[in-house]
């Protein structure tokens, strides 16, 4: 990434800020195509739930759920508590695809990807995680 981020003040460039941004949006983006299948065409996703042991009538909670998330992640004031529910919405997703015998498949990936983009997103875009976890070289 272009941001440069300083170990001592933990701030970051204008550049990192926006980046950060980018990745939450690219996040919520993401999310919300995902919760719109659920709520909006279960069927094309009723297959794959079966196969993972979900009964395809749960689509529309999921799609609730996912889009909860979404909008808490992207909200700054409720931004870490959307991250964490977010994050742990993709660790429950790995896990399933653990139990299938799925390991690294590319809805898994994905998953993996998009956590780490949510916090890194996070991290860029709020001074309060910075100062939390910060980087020292």
């Amino acid at each position: 990434m272009t941001a440069e981020l300083s170990s001592m003040t933990g701030e970051v460039s204008r550049s990192g800020v926006i980046a950060g941004w980018c990745l939450s949006g690219i996040v919520t983006l993401a999310m919300l195509a995902d919760a719109g299948a659920n709520l909006f065409a279960p069927q094309l996703l009723a297959a794959d739930m079966a196969a993972s042991g979900f009964p395809p009538e749960l689509a529309p909670v999921l799609g609730i759920i996912i889009l909860v998330c979404a909008v808490l992640y992207f909200l700054p004031t409720t931004a870490v508590l959307g991250a964490i529910l977010t994050t742990g919405f993709f660790g429950g997703a790995i896990s399933i695809h653990f139990r299938l015998g799925e390991f690294l498949s590319p809805p898994q990936m994905v998953c993996v990807v998009l956590g780490i983009a949510a916090w890194a997103g996070l991290y860029l875009r709020d001074r309060r995680i910075r100062e939390l976890l910060p980087f020292r070289r």
